[in-house]
């Protein structure tokens, strides 16, 4: 059995009672045929309880009829740990933002914080806002040296767009249980991608992978579930546990889970 002592983590919740050996896998677990690892299974349902209950937040799902705010499925994602005393329990992480704020109370933080006031990216769509004014000004006088000045404004305000990206992408990088940092961009450079696409690092997995390596805990298994309605371009449903998205994890999963024994089946 693990020895438990206690753990302050304000992320971190450690199962109740000890947890025999026998219990816990053997090697790193991610989801096979829609089946997660029990703990995970568990995990969830701690999960699945308190988004059902909560108070803290507003974020309308599609469960609730006449809820106001635009219907925003979630998915959701759970991270079986043992931390460096020896306690086995789980962290929590959602996709992307949740009920506009990239930080709630008990979920692990993002990767990188695009929303923090005053930042880059804020100055950066300021900027390229007023270029898209100024286009619109262009455009409303139909003159000839107009339609020249437009022309270039639209190239410039492309380029900075295209520049305000990349530096996105330098300011998250992606730890691995050996230590070792990468970038967004040297990740998918590395898996053959021009550019990682648009959300990558944004997703529960890295943000959940990313947290554990920087607290020196051990990840042991990982599940993502879909809560609220679905999309109309995709077919998931409520409460139903679905493998990390190929597109965007897999690349950072490569990097990530390097040198880690992992088990595909359960």
């Amino acid at each position: 059995m693990t020895n438990p002592l206690p753990t302050i983590d304000l992320c971190f919740t450690a199962f109740d009672g000890l947890i025999k050996e026998e219990f816990l896998p053997t090697k790193f677990t991610l989801l096979a045929n829609q089946k997660p690892h029990p703990l995970c299974e568990r995990a969830a349902q701690y999960l699945q309880n308190y988004l059902e209950s909560q108070r803290e937040w507003n974020h309308n799902f599609g469960l609730i009829k006449e809820k106001e705010g635009a219907i925003i499925g979630k998915m959701f994602g759970v991270l079986v740990v043992k931390t460096i005393r020896n306690q086995i329990g789980y962290l929590w992480a959602f996709s992307g933002k949740l009920a506009g704020s990239n930080h709630h109370p008990k979920f692990v933080p993002p990767v990188f914080d695009m929303l923090t006031e005053n930042s880059f990216l804020n100055k950066g769509m300021v900027e390229l806002a007023r270029m898209g004014e100024e286009i619109k000004k262009l455009e409303s006088l139909k003159t000839n040296d107009c339609k020249e000045q437009m022309i270039d404004l639209k190239i410039k305000r492309k380029n900075y767009s295209k520049n305000l990206q990349k530096e996105i992408f330098e300011h998250y990088h992606f730890l691995n249980q050996g230590g070792e940092s990468k970038s967004l961009t040297e990740i998918f450079n590395h898996a053959g991608y021009k550019n990682p696409p648009s959300g990558a690092g944004e997703c529960a997995a890295p943000k959940l992978l990313q947290y554990a390596f920087l607290q020196k805990m051990k990840p042991l298994a990982l599940a993502e579930f879909w809560w609220g309605l679905s999309p109309k371009s995709e077919h998931w449903k409520h409460g139903e546990f679905y493998p990390c998205c190929h597109e965007k994890c897999q690349p950072i999963f490569a990097h990530t889970l390097k040198e880690m024994e992992i088990n595909y089946d359960l």
